[in-house]
């Protein structure tokens, strides 16, 4: 595995889209713009910021990839028996 590996990768929101439909979850724009939204505490609902340099919202693929999955492993966890 070579460093370059180990570096986060960030998206923009379209970018971000296109991941999420690859993984088979179909949003529109508007919809992946209101999860990078803040909410009235401030919150958003994925984990998008604000990139300093170009001030587009970025986020990082893992993290991107990794909240689909924790809520997936959430469910079965809840899943009654």
């Amino acid at each position: 595995m070579t460093l370059k590996e180990h570096w986060p990768r960030y998206v923009k929101m379209d970018e971000a889209r296109e991941i999420l439909e690859k993984m088979g979850i179909e949003l529109t724009k508007r919809q992946m713009q209101r999860a990078a939204e803040k909410d009235a505490s401030g919150r958003r609902k994925l984990p998008f910021f604000v990139d300093p340099i170009d001030k587009k919202l970025k986020i990082e693929r893992s993290d991107l990839v990794n909240t689909y999955r924790q809520l997936q492993i959430d469910a079965q966890n809840n899943l009654r028996q």
